[in-house]
C-alpha cells in the first residue's frame, strides 16, 4: 500500500527517486538518515516525521500544516549552538505505538508548502547544512529502500484522520478487539458505521433479516435501486458496503439464538440492537454470565398530540458491573418497557448509536468517564440525559 502511494504521488516519488530514505507508516511520512550536528559538534543522524494528507487512497494532497517532527537530539550549528530559527517544541510526543518523536520544528513559507517534496527538502537543507559543512561527504540521500509494512493495518486505506488529529495512540486502545453487532436495523447499522472507522481487529455482523426498502430510510448511506431490487440479507449488504473501508468484517446472516450463543464467547464487546425483548434478555443474560462487556440499545417513540416524543436508551454491562440488568432489561412479557414501540427515525437511530459508541469507547479508555453510568437515557421532549446505575 505505501509503495503504491509513493509511486502515484509525484512528490513522494521524487523524494525516493532522488535517494531520500522515506517510509510511510500509518498516517505519517518518515524520512530516515537525516544528518545533523549535535551540541558536542558531532555528526549524528535523525528522522523527520510529517503527518500525511491524502487526496485519495494512493495520492498525496497538499500538506495540512508546515510543522514537522524529529527523532533525535536538537540539531545545532557548526559551533554547537542550537538552530533557533526552526525551534517549535522540545517535548517527547507519542504519535502512535510505533512512533515517538523528541521535538518538532516550524519553518513556514509565506504560501505554505505546496507538496511533501518541498517540505522535506526545506527542513533537510536547514538541519543538514552544518553537518555537510563539517564533512562534505555526509548525505541524506542513501537510496535505501524501506520495506513496506503498511499491509498490517485493518483498513483498506491509511487512516490519515487519526494522524492529522494526533490521536493514533489513543485510538490504538481499540486494536485487537473483536466486536459483535447483533441486529442491523437502524441503530445497529449506525453502530457499524462508526465501529468500521476504528482499528478493531474484527467486526462480526449478526442478522437473519433482509435489507428492505424501509431500512434505507433509517440507515446510514444511500442504498441504490439495484441494492433494493436484489433484496440482500442485511448482514451481507453491510459486510460488502463497509468492507470498502475495513478489511475484517464478517457476515453471519442468521439470528442469534440459544443454540449459537456460544459464538459470542470470543468477542471483546457486543452491541445488542434487537427489537424482540425475549431475544434481548436471552442475549444480555448470556453475555453477563460469561463476563463479556456489552451495550444494549433501546428506542421508544410515541405520538402525542400529533407530535413525536419518547426516549433513547443505552444499558451497558461489564464483568464488574451487571447487577442492574434485571431492573433495566425485561422479557417479552413485561409490561414495564417503554422502548417497545416500532417507530424508528434515522436521527434517533443515529443518536442511539452514538450514545452506545461513546459508552464503548469510555469503557475502552478512549474518553474520560466521570459518571461511570451503566444506564443512560435521553428524553426527547426535555432534551435531558439521565444517567443511572453508576459505579464508584
Amino acid at each position: 500500500m505505501s509503495q503504491q502511494l509513493i509511486n502515484h504521488s509525484p512528490d513522494l516519488k521524487r523524494l525516493r527517486d532522488e535517494g531520500y530514505e522515506i517510509e510511510v507508516r500509518g498516517g505519517y511520512l518518515l524520512i530516515h538518515h537525516i544528518p545533523f550536528v549535535n551540541q558536542d559538534k558531532q555528526i549524528k543522524y535523525g528522522i523527520l516525521v510529517s503527518t500525511l494528507t491524502l487526496s485519495s487512497n494512493n495520492r498525496t494532497g497538499k500538506p495540512d500544516n508546515h510543522v514537522i517532527h524529529f527523532i533525535g537530539d536538537y540539531p545545532c550549528n557548526v559551533d554547537g549552538t542550537i538552530i533557533t530559527a526552526i525551534k517549535h517544541n522540545n517535548a517527547n510526543t507519542v504519535l502512535n505505538h510505533e512512533i515517538t518523536v523528541n521535538r518538532s520544528f516550524s519553518n513556514r513559507p509565506a504560501a505554505g508548502y505546496p507538496n511533501y517534496y518541498e517540505k522535506v527538502k526545506r527542513y533537510t537543507d536547514i538541519i543538514s547544512a552544518p553537518a555537510k559543512y563539517i564533512d562534505p561527504s555526509v548525505t541524506e540521500r542513501t537510496f535505501k529502500m524501506i520495506a513496506d509494512s503498511a499491509n498490517e493495518t485493518v483498513f483498506q486505506y491509511i487512516d490519515t484522520n487519526s494522524s492529522r488529529a494526533n490521536i493514533e495512540m489513543i485510538n490504538g486502545k481499540l486494536e485487537g478487539q473483536k466486536i459483535a453487532i447483533i441486529g442491523l436495523g437502524g441503530t445497529g447499522a449506525y453502530i457499524l458505521d462508526m465501529v468500521a472507522k476504528t482499528p478493531v481487529k474484527e467486526i462480526h455482523l449478526f442478522d437473519g433479516d433482509s435489507f428492505d426498502q424501509h431500512n434505507a430510510f433509517r440507515s446510514p448511506g444511500a442504498a441504490s435501486m439495484i441494492d433494493l431490487n436484489e433484496n440482500p440479507k442485511k448482514a451481507e449488504y453491510y459486510q460488502k458496503l463497509y468492507s470498502n473501508m475495513h478489511k475484517y468484517i464478517h457476515s453471519h446472516d442468521y439470528y442469534v439464538k440459544k443454540d449459537n450463543l456460544y459464538e459470542l464467547d470470543k468477542m471483546d464487546y457486543v452491541f445488542v440492537s434487537v427489537d424482540r425483548n425475549a431475544s434481548r434478555k436471552m442475549i444480555t443474560d448470556y453475555l453477563a454470565s460469561i463476563g463479556v462487556s456489552f451495550s444494549d440499545v433501546g428506542l421508544g417513540v410515541n405520538v402525542v398530540d400529533n407530535k413525536l416524543t419518547g426516549a433513547v436508551r443505552v444499558t451497558s454491562a461489564t464483568r464488574d458491573k451487571s447487577d442492574h440488568l434485571p431492573l433495566r432489561i425485561f422479557s417479552e412479557d413485561s409490561d414495564n418497557n417503554e422502548y417497545a414501540t416500532n417507530i424508528q427515525i434515522a436521527e434517533l437511530n443515529a443518536l442511539n448509536a452514538i450514545f452506545a459508541i461513546l459508552k464503548w469507547k469510555k469503557i475502552s479508555g478512549i474518553y474520560v468517564d466521570l459518571e461511570n453510568e451503566h444506564h443512560s437515557s435521553y428524553s426527547i421532549g426535555v432534551s435531558k440525559i439521565f444517567n443511572e446505575d453508576v459505579t464508584a
